[in-house]
C-alpha cells in the first residue's frame, strides 16, 4: 500500500480505505496496522468523521453512578441524600440531575418539625431511662451504713457546708445550712449518732419574700419533726425586681438553718476529726 508521501491524492486514497476499515469496525491501531500509517497526525485524519465501534469505547466510571443518581432523583431523593449514598460531591449529583423535576415536598414543614420533635422526645426518654438505672444501681450498691461510715461522712458533710471558725473571728459554732432534704436528713442522723440532744437544736428558715413562705416553713418543720417552737424567725431575703430568679416553683422552699446550741465543744471535735481524714487520706495515697 501506498504511504502519504504520495501527496493529496495518497492521502484521499487512504482516508477512502480508512474510512472503509473503520466502518468495518476497526480499531484506529488496527487501521494503523492495516495501512501501514506510521504518522499519528496522519492518522488521526484519516476517519476523521467516522465514530469508533462501541467495542473501543472505555467504560466511564462515572457512568453507573450518574444513572444511579438520577434513578435515585426520580424516586424523590433530596441532594443530599444522593450525595451521602452515592459518596460524590453535591456539584456531581446538581449536574447529573438538574434536568429532572424536583421531588415534590412531602411533608409540610409543620409535620417535619413534629416528627424531628417526637424523635427528640424519645431521644431525651431513653437518656432519662438511662439516668434512673444508674442512680438506682449506684443507690442499691451502698446498703446500709456503719457507725464509722456515717460518722466520717457527717465530719466531710460539715466540712464542706458548715460554718466554720476563723482564725480572725473566733466563734467556734457548729452552724449547718443547706437547700438539700436529703443533706438536712442525713446531718441530722449524724447529730444523733454524736449523741446531740434535740432540745439543742435551733432552726431557721431562709427563703425569698416572693416565695411561699408559710408553705416552706410547714415543709421543713414536717421534715425535720420539730415543733414550731424549735424555729426562729424565718429570714426573708429582699426581692430584686431586675434579677431572674431560676429557683421558683412548688419544688423552692429556700434554705433550712440547723444550729447547735453550746456546740463549741462539738465543733472542736469536728474540726480534728477533719483533719484526722486529711492525713487518713494522705496515707491511703
Amino acid at each position: 500500500m501506498a504511504h502519504t508521501r504520495g501527496g493529496y491524492a495518497g492521502f484521499e486514497g487512504l482516508r477512502e480505505q480508512a474510512v472503509a476499515l473503520r466502518r468495518a469496525g476497526l480499531s484506529r491501531r488496527q487501521i494503523r496496522d492495516r495501512l501501514h500509517v506510521g504518522n499519528n497526525d496522519v492518522l488521526n485524519r484519516l476517519p476523521e468523521g467516522e465514530p469508533p465501534p462501541e467495542w473501543t469505547k472505555r467504560p466511564n466510571a462515572k457512568d453507573a453512578l450518574r444513572e444511579r443518581a438520577r434513578e435515585l432523583r426520580l424516586q424523590g431523593w433530596t441532594y443530599d441524600r444522593i450525595e451521602a449514598e452515592l459518596g460524590c460531591s453535591r456539584s456531581s449529583v446538581s449536574l447529573w440531575v438538574r434536568d429532572l423535576p424536583k421531588p415534590e415536598r412531602k411533608r409540610s414543614p409543620e409535620e417535619a418539625a413534629t416528627i424531628a420533635r417526637r424523635g427528640w422526645e424519645a431521644k431525651l426518654r431513653i437518656r432519662e431511662e438511662e439516668r434512673q438505672r444508674t442512680k438506682e444501681a449506684a443507690k442499691q450498691a451502698v446498703g446500709e451504713l456503719s457507725s464509722r461510715e456515717l460518722f466520717l461522712l457527717g465530719v466531710g458533710l460539715y466540712w464542706a457546708e458548715g460554718g466554720k471558725d476563723k482564725p480572725y473571728d473566733r466563734r467556734e459554732n457548729v452552724t449547718f445550712v443547706n437547700s438539700d432534704p436529703g443533706m438536712i436528713r442525713v446531718f441530722l442522723a449524724w447529730l444523733n449518732l454524736l449523741g446531740v440532744e434535740r432540745e439543742r437544736l435551733r432552726f431557721t428558715v431562709m427563703i425569698h419574700e416572693s416565695a411561699d413562705v408559710a408553705g416552706a416553713e410547714r415543709y421543713w418543720a414536717d421534715l425535720v419533726g420539730a415543733d414550731r417552737a424549735a424555729f426562729n424567725k424565718t429570714t426573708l431575703k429582699k426581692h430584686n425586681p431586675k434579677t431572674v430568679r431560676k429557683n421558683v416553683g412548688d419544688s423552692y422552699r429556700g434554705c433550712l438553718v440547723i444550729k447547735v446550741l453550746k456546740g463549741a465543744e462539738l465543733y472542736r471535735r469536728i474540726e480534728g476529726s477533719w483533719y484526722g481524714i486529711v492525713l487518713g487520706a494522705d496515707s491511703a495515697t
